[in-house]
C-alpha cells in the first residue's frame, strides 16, 4: 500500500506545495479509530516521512491528551497531522489542519478565513457530497467506501471504476478510503487519486 500510495502521489504530483505555506498534501493517510486502531502509535512509528495523520477523537475524554502526544510523535517522524470534526483542538495543539465530516463540510470556507495555512480535507460519500466539496476551497477529499470495509458505517462499495469517474469530475484531490489495503490498492493505480487512506490496512 506504501508503494502504490507513492505511486499515485507521483502521477499527482505530489510534493507541489499548495497556496498560502500550506504542506505538501499526502498520498499516504492512516486514519485512527479507538476501537479498530487502539494503538495508533506503532502504526505512526512506521509511516514514512511525509505521510499523513487523521487523529479521530469522537468526542472521547481524553482526546486533548491524546492528540498532544500524537502531536509530538508525527512531528518527530516529519509527518502531517489533521484533527477530525474538532477545529479548536487542531488549533490547541498546533496541528496541520482539520479534516471535516461530510456533515460538517460547510466549515470550509470560515476555516480556510482563520487558517490560511491549514491544510483542510473533507470526507465525501457519494457523487452529491463531492460536488459539494468542489465549490470549497478544500485541498483534499477522502471518498469511500471504495472496497468492502469493517467500518460500521460502511456502505456498498463503488468499486474502482466508479471511483476513477468520480476522480475525474472532482475538482479538489481525491483520496480513496474504504478497504485500502495492500490486496486491492494496486487496483487503484489509474484511477486517477492522488493518493490512499486506510485504518486498519496498516501493519498492527
Amino acid at each position: 500500500m506504501v508503494k502504490t500510495a507513492a505511486t499515485l502521489g507521483r502521477r499527482a504530483g505530489r510534493g507541489k506545495r499548495l497556496a498560502h505555506g500550506r504542506p505538501p498534501l499526502p498520498s499516504l493517510w492512516f486514519l485512527t479509530d479507538p476501537e479498530r486502531t487502539p494503538d495508533p502509535a506503532a502504526i505512526i512509528a512506521r509511516l514514512p516521512r511525509g505521510a499523513g495523520v487523521i487523529y479521530r477523537g469522537f468526542g472521547a475524554a481524553d482526546a486533548p491528551a491524546v492528540a498532544a502526544r500524537l502531536r509530538r510523535l508525527t512531528r518527530a517522524r516529519g509527518l502531517i497531522l489533521l484533527i477530525g470534526a474538532d477545529p479548536g483542538l487542531a488549533a490547541e495543539v498546533g496541528a496541520d489542519g482539520v479534516h471535516l465530516p461530510e456533515r460538517l463540510m460547510g466549515l470550509a470556507g470560515r476555516l480556510r478565513w482563520a487558517r490560511p495555512r491549514w491544510l483542510i480535507t473533507a470526507a465525501a460519500h457519494g457523487p452529491r457530497a463531492l460536488a459539494r466539496a468542489g465549490r470549497l476551497d478544500l485541498d483534499g477529499v477522502l471518498v469511500s467506501v471504495v472496497f468492502v470495509s469493517r467500518s460500521p458505517s460502511a456502505g456498498r462499495p463503488m468499486g474502482p471504476v466508479r471511483l476513477a469517474g468520480l476522480a475525474r469530475q472532482s475538482r479538489a484531490p481525491v483520496i480513496a478510503l474504504g478497504g485500502i489495503r495492500d490486496e486491492t490498492a494496486p487496483r487503484l493505480i489509474g484511477a486517477r487519486v492522488w493518493g490512499l487512506a486506510a485504518v486498519e490496512g496498516f501493519w498492527g
